[in-house]
């Protein structure tokens, strides 16, 4: 049903995570429940085909902005060819093996263009994605994170990590994560978008190496604590090895406060199974942030994945419910 007024929507976030958010809101899209869509990316990543371009000609890494803009195609011929285009992986065994069509583009583009949000829109363009994608910040930069527990030999010993690839196959406990440097400069659009948004979605995704860096960005962070956007926390189905292991619901609300104190929630969304016994922990800490929490069956049926379909259900319930 269509809406007497604009319901502008952000959300934030990184790869496969940020992937389901968009897929989930481009239904909203569709329906006219949210008319105004923008995805704020993570731009830190060393590895692979965006690793290798970012080393090679010094730009920000394009793979999780690719994703973002194959998860705003269409369901139509035009958008489902365009992102299996965007998302196409050269195999063989020359130079080319490994690289993303999608990554090609954008850096060309960037190369054409000199300003990454110009040329972002223009793929978009290209691509007929229903919404704008953009990095959270203009500057490069890696991720450090404080683990605790590396050597086996030390449990108690704290040692530094570099990488966001590094940082997400720790071994032991990450404790906490920062940027260098540590201010990159927050993409301007992107936090006008923040500020104008009716509402902000945050996760699911890497904790440490996709969600939380978001906070990091001092232009970002503020907007994030001072919009009158409500924020939508998405919980994670499961721990992801080495970045999370053995955190539940409860402990990855933690990290994320204990990140951004100042952090107020509107709602924490959360599968019933990723839940657990923390219930009553995860309600407290909710509380705390003035938020509410919301259980709804989100998760792909024997998958640990968030299934598009029942993530826009849950977004269209929290929605309408104000």
């Amino acid at each position: 049903m269509a809406r007497d007024t604009a319901q502008a929507a952000v959300a934030l976030g990184g790869g496969h995570g940020l992937f389901a958010t968009l897929s989930a809101l481009r239904r909203l899209h569709a329906d006219l429940t949210i008319d105004d869509l923008t995805a704020v990316v993570t731009v830190a990543d060393n590895g692979g085909s965006s690793g290798r371009l970012r080393g090679e000609f010094g730009v920000l890494p394009p793979g999780d902005l690719r994703m973002a803009l194959a998860a705003l195609c269409g369901d139509d011929e035009w958008g489902r060819t365009w992102a299996d285009v965007l998302q196409h992986r050269f195999a063989g065994e020359g130079e080319m093996n490994g690289h993303v069509v999608g990554n090609l583009l954008i850096v060309g583009l960037w190369e054409l263009m000199g300003e990454p949000v110009r040329a972002l829109d223009w793929v978009g363009r290209l691509l007929g994605a229903h919404g704008r994608v953009l990095p959270m910040a203009t500057t490069p930069m890696d991720i450090t994170a404080r683990v605790r527990g590396a050597d086996p030999a030390d449990p108690g010993a704290v040692s530094v990590v570099r990488g966001q690839v590094e940082v997400a196959t720790a071994a032991g406990r990450i404790e906490s994560v920062a940027l260098v440097p540590e201010d990159p400069q927050a993409c301007a659009e992107a936090v006008e978008a923040v500020m104008a948004a009716e509402w902000v979605v945050l996760g699911p995704g890497s904790w440490f190496s996709s969600v939380i860096p978001h906070l990091m960005v001092p232009g970002l962070r503020t907007a994030l604590a001072e919009t009158s956007g409500r924020l939508v926390v998405v919980l994670n189905l499961e721990a992801q090895a080495g970045e999370t292991t053995g955190f539940g619901a409860a402990e990855h609300l933690a990290a994320l406060f204990e990140h951004a104190p100042d952090l107020r929630v509107h709602a924490v969304l959360v599968d019933p199974t990723a839940l657990g016994d923390d219930h009553l922990e995860v309600e407290r800490l909710v509380a705390a942030r003035g938020g509410r929490l919301v259980v709804a069956d989100v998760a792909a049926p024997g998958e640990p994945r968030h299934d598009p379909d029942l993530l826009a259900a849950a977004f269209r319930r929290i929605v309408d419910e104000g």
